[in-house]
């Protein structure tokens, strides 16, 4: 599985780094050097921690929105830029809910995945909105990237399909199209964990085609031996910070120390 080849161990563990509130959204704290250094500490965080992967997303971006400002994007790839030399495994991006936006700035950065809702119609507090894997795999390719990963989330956190959906008939579509390179179970919101049997359901869905299913949300020391039964990969990040909101490195190692246990013994 290319989860394997690109990261090196089974079931890689992908920390979210959560960039503090961008230039023109109502959170932004005035100062891009603040953002950059906060982002830079929690990356030196994760990364002494032994994660395997590191995915950017403009979590404080809110209210999302689903035309973002180019001033955001701009920002989230100056920071990724700055830091750039210092990352020393394989990174993704997200800009929530914009999937092409995702994908251009995969492009601008070099990022090695890129995670988003690439399907599907959906409404929820920030509206309806709709997106068009056609389109997403398209890009991908008029960008020359084409080995650069579209994570599909199967089920956006905190907003609903427009029509009411099996989830395992929506995995089994989405892996028809044959051009999802992952599969993203969520909870209800960002530290909300999805249910296991939800969980165990799309990972069914999935065996033997080669796409590997992530927990998306939700996993953290307690859970984490369950839920890396059900999937092959993980995305998180709530569970690795401290009460001041920034990543703490001795979290960070002992969650990659409890996984390792668990590695062991597969």
């Amino acid at each position: 599985m290319w989860t394997q080849d690109m990261f090196g161990v089974e079931k890689p563990i992908i920390a979210l780094l959560h960039l503090d509130a961008m230039p023109g959204d109502p959170g932004f704290c005035g100062s891009l050097d603040s953002v950059l250094a906060h982002a830079r500490a929690d990356l030196e965080a994760l990364q002494a921690g032994g994660v395997d992967g590191i995915l950017f997303a403009n979590e404080f971006s809110r209210p999302y929105q689903c035309v973002p400002d180019i001033a955001m994007i701009s920002a989230m790839a100056y920071i990724i830029g700055n830091l750039r030399a210092q990352i020393d495994r394989p990174f993704g991006v997200n800009v929530v809910k914009n999937p092409i936006a995702t994908i251009d700035l995969a492009a601008a950065t070099g990022a090695s995945f890129a995670r988003n809702s690439f399907s599907g119609a959906y409404v929820g507090e920030y509206g309806l909105f709709s997106t068009s894997s056609g389109e997403a795999a398209r890009h991908r390719m008029a960008l020359g990237i084409p080995d650069m990963k579209l994570l599909y989330k199967v089920n956006p956190e905190s907003d609903a399909y427009l029509a009411s959906r099996d989830l395992r008939v929506v995995a089994r579509s989405i892996l028809y199209g044959g051009f999802a390179d992952g599969l993203c179970v969520s909870g209800a919101a960002a530290g909300s964990e999805p249910d296991d049997s939800l969980l165990a359901a799309i990972y069914e869905v999935a065996r033997g085609s080669g796409v590997p299913v992530f927990c998306n949300t939700g996993c953290k020391q307690e859970n984490v031996q369950e839920k890396l039964k059900y999937c092959d990969a993980v995305c998180m990040g709530t569970a690795f910070k401290g009460p001041d909101g920034r990543v703490q490195k001795d979290r960070v190692s002992s969650f990659m120390e409890k996984v390792a246990r668990i590695r062991a013994s597969l």
